[in-house]
């Protein structure tokens, strides 16, 4: 029922729609393990688009976000720097015992933290994405995340990466270094139509875990309407570090009173009417919604993976930078 948008109106009126909105993109085909290459051809609408995205989020990355990105994601490993005589302070299992058996005095090891990272965006780009009943539609919120955590990632000398799903892998771009590299995945997003509209995680999960070797913050933005992808997200969540970032609209909790009204899955087209002034109706579908997101909640402590959830009515900003915060505060301890 969360997938349904609704087409309402008091009985004897006129009913009004809540419109997805059209959105101008061009088909892009792809020849990446079953997924798409770039579009042919990109609109200077498009273009404009992308230039505006990276104005609005240019300030927000150098200022808010630079910072405790770096600090929450750690690099692969430690690089080995040089052998230096032991000081006082200097942690006592960083001793090199060869070299201290030679020089006859004590030696350390010295490390540098390896911080260069692979950083990847696994998105939803179903039908149930392209909703929204307040002031934006779920792609949008979907949008300036990614453009967020992209142009972090590149500020950071990070490789970042996308994938888009829907109930299949329609579009990998792979990790690399750059801000162009990163605009380009942003044109990409405002560009793709997909070709498929319906949802399923299994395909992305495990094509995400059969080709990234290495290991790899992945963020899985989606709305996580679907079924069967646990046993998937636990087997990814094991060698990566996976973050769910999860987009919702208010009406997908709440049924909206407004009577007699058409709801339509917007991936399916199946519709179904209902009377939404049944005090019962709606209370059943508040019970019924959120013990969905209960349950989702539950998976995800399960699984130890941390969540980052996304509102329509609301900024992206403060959700991420709780969301640092939480886990700076928790590497901390």
């Amino acid at each position: 029922m969360a997938l349904f948008k609704w087409l309402g109106g008091r009985s004897g009126q006129a009913s009004h729609e809540v419109r997805m909105r059209a959105s101008s993109r061009s088909q892009l085909r792809t020849q990446l393990r079953g997924a798409s290459a770039g579009p042919k051809h990109v609109s200077p609408e498009v273009l404009k688009q992308v230039r505006l995205i990276e104005l609005k989020t240019r300030g927000l990355v150098n200022t808010l976000f630079s910072g405790e990105y770096r600090s929450v994601f750690k690099g692969q490993g430690m690089d080995f720097v040089e052998v230096r005589e032991y000081q006082p302070g200097d942690e006592v299992r960083s001793i090199d015992w060869n070299v201290t058996s030679r020089m006859r005095k004590p030696y350390v090891k010295r490390y540098i933290e390896e911080r260069e990272l692979t950083v990847m965006l696994a998105m939803d780009v179903s039908g149930s994405e392209q909703f929204g009943t307040v002031s934006r539609f779920k792609n949008d919120v979907l949008m300036e995340f990614a453009t967020l955590i992209a142009m972090s990632a590149v500020r950071n000398n990070d490789r970042v990466g996308m994938m888009f799903f829907t109930d299949r892998v329609e579009y990998v771009v792979p990790p690399k270094k750059g801000k162009r590299h990163a605009l380009r995945m942003v044109r990409d997003l405002l560009a793709f139509t997909p070709k498929e509209r319906g949802t399923d995680l299994v395909p992305a999960l495990q094509q995400l875990n059969q080709t990234l070797r290495h290991h790899t913050v992945i963020f899985v933005v989606s709305d996580f309407v679907a079924k069967g992808y646990e046993h998937a997200l636990k087997l990814l969540a094991q060698r990566h570090d996976v973050i769910a970032v999860t987009v919702r609209d208010p009406s997908e909790e709440e049924l909206p009173n407004i009577g007699m009204a058409r709801f339509v899955d917007p991936e399916t087209g199946d519709s179904i009417e209902i009377d939404t002034s049944d005090a019962a109706v709606r209370a059943a579908y508040l019970e019924r919604t959120r013990t969905e997101l209960d349950g989702r909640k539950q998976l995800l402590r399960r699984l130890g993976i941390e969540e980052i959830p996304l509102v329509t009515s609301r900024a992206v900003i403060e959700p991420l930078l709780k969301f640092f915060r939480a886990r700076q505060t928790r590497l901390r301890r």
